[in-house]
């Protein structure tokens, strides 16, 4: 059995590399699977280098398409073309594809062209908000695929609310957990703290990249004054990209009473949430990996893709509304403690093993 995994930025990569040792773990055992790994190019990171790959213990990429810095339209269009060229020339079994980036319709779309099936992981997740292109991405990349591999229940119950049997009659959905437990677990033993900071034992952790954010002034002031105040009674440590430290620099945002460091790196980063008193993030994948870590979490959106981890007390929505972010901090410990985490919510670290081994055998182990 040959995959062909489309992958376009740093995240997908640290998601794909758990499936990636999983596949590698079953071909040692005998197992007849080839893996070939596509870069689109999507995320130009520079941090990406081929210490990036043998630290995280991630296979590098067979191809790198180059594909980046484009509008939605261009960027999507020219994967399309490029993949479809690869997939004809390796002539897969199965494209796999994850989450919700270009990368991933680009994908989806070129195998369903050429009649390959498709693996898509974190499959059913929903915001309900289609202004949000990942929205779009991944509804879409759900309805052409034949396999669809859920993080949760919820994601389960979404596409059977969509009614995927009407439209898809030959797709499988498979409760598989989430990959991003798999790969934060197996990370925990790696982790670094960052180089040269220094942090009190009880500090706070904050990231904000989100469009929704950065792009509006009112919503990104309030969310800098919240964050000011709580910084007066406790350490807010807040790694901050470049574009995001910019736009501050022009609002003439106050930052401090902050502790910014510069972006770091996804071994420093799980380092951070797991010594860290609690999380406030606008980020997806973070708001997960604080409940792997039993930290609670803040989430500076109107809404998330992951509801069970407000259901779970876990995660408390909050905007940008600065009087419902003190509010959230003033209670955050007093809504989740550490015996209140399910580790069996996202899968319990089994992720991966479930979805090779369906691919490989049809059936779940």
């Amino acid at each position: 059995m040959k995959i062909v995994t489309i992958l376009g930025a740093r995240p997908q990569f640290i998601k794909a590399g758990s499936v990636s040792r999983e596949i590698l773990r079953q071909r040692e055992a005998s197992a007849d699977i080839t893996e070939v790994i596509v870069h689109t190019g999507q995320h130009y990171d520079a941090n990406m280098s081929d210490v990036f790959f043998e630290e995280m213990q991630i296979p590098k990429p067979d191809y790198f398409l180059g594909i980046g810095g484009k509008t939605h339209g261009a960027m999507t269009g020219q994967m399309i073309e490029k993949i479809e060229e690869i997939l004809v020339q390796e002539k897969p079994d199965w494209v796999m594809v994850y989450g919700d980036t270009n990368s991933t319709l680009a994908g989806a779309i070129a195998a369903s062209k050429l009649h390959i099936k498709i693996a898509h992981v974190e499959a059913g997740l929903r915001s309900f908000n289609m202004r949000m292109p990942e929205e779009v991405n991944r509804i879409l990349t759900d309805r052409i695929s034949s396999v669809l591999f859920c993080p949760t229940q919820a994601a389960v119950d979404n596409l059977n609310k969509e009614g995927i049997n009407n439209w898809q009659t030959d797709a499988k959905v498979v409760l598989s957990g989430d990959v991003m437990q798999d790969g934060a677990l197996f990370y925990k033993s790696l982790a670094e703290k960052p180089p040269g900071l220094v942090v009190s034992n009880n500090y706070v952790l904050c990231t904000i990249h989100r469009a929704e954010n950065t792009d509006d002034p009112k919503r990104l002031s309030a969310i800098f004054e919240a964050l000011n105040e709580i910084a007066e009674n406790q350490q807010v440590v807040l790694p901050l990209h470049p574009r995001t430290k910019k736009i501050t620099q022009e609002l003439q945002i106050n930052t401090q009473n902050l502790t910014i460091i510069e972006p770091v790196g996804y071994l420093n980063m799980v380092w951070l949430i797991d010594h860290c008193a609690f999380v406030m993030t606008d980020s997806g994948g973070l708001q997960k990996e604080a409940y792997f870590f039993a930290v609670p979490c803040i989430t500076l959106r109107d809404e998330t893709e992951w509801v069970e981890l407000v259901e779970a007390g876990a995660n408390v929505l909050v905007g940008a509304d600065k009087e419902k972010i003190l509010d959230a901090y003033q209670n955050a410990s007093n809504r989740f403690a550490n015996e209140d985490c399910d580790p069996n919510l996202y899968g319990g670290g089994q992720a991966s093993e479930r979805i090779v081994s369906f691919l490989n055998q049809g059936f779940l182990i």
